[in-house]
């Protein structure tokens, strides 16, 4: 099994507000530039970036944790789902966002790493701005 990938990261936006931005299909798609279909409920499915990302959402507690079943539609039928989680939190100035990935593929683990900041991240500061 490879590394977990972990990463935090802060905003100028309170948890609630983050949380929906993920949990939102209008929000979601305008902070990543990308069509999602997301949901807040427990059970049900997600789609992100045209469909090259999705799965299940596994646990949601409203406004602090979501655990989700998550894929890439590049990643081989024997790959297994990764869990991702996700818990919001207060920060100063905002809201934190900590993720912990596991699971994720030898052969895309770089590439998911990296794509959190630079798909994620860097877009949502950019949408929190406007």
């Amino acid at each position: 099994m490879t590394k977990p990938i972990v990463q935090s990261v802060t905003f100028k936006a309170s948890p609630a507000e983050l949380f929906r931005i993920f949990t939102d299909s209008k929000k979601h798609s305008a902070a990543t530039g990308a069509k999602a279909s997301v949901s807040a409920k427990p059970g049900a499915p997600f789609t992100a970036f045209e469909g090259m990302l999705s799965g299940k959402n596994l646990n949601v507690v409203p406004n602090r944790l979501i655990v989700q079943a998550w894929r890439a539609s590049h990643w081989k039928k024997s790959d297994m789902d990764s869990i991702l989680i996700l818990t919001f939190s207060q920060a100063p100035g905002g809201g934190r966002i900590d993720l912990v990935h596991v699971g994720v593929p030898q052969h895309d683990h770089k590439g998911v790493s990296q794509g959190w900041p630079k798909y994620y991240w860097k877009p949502w500061k950019a949408y929190l701005k406007r």
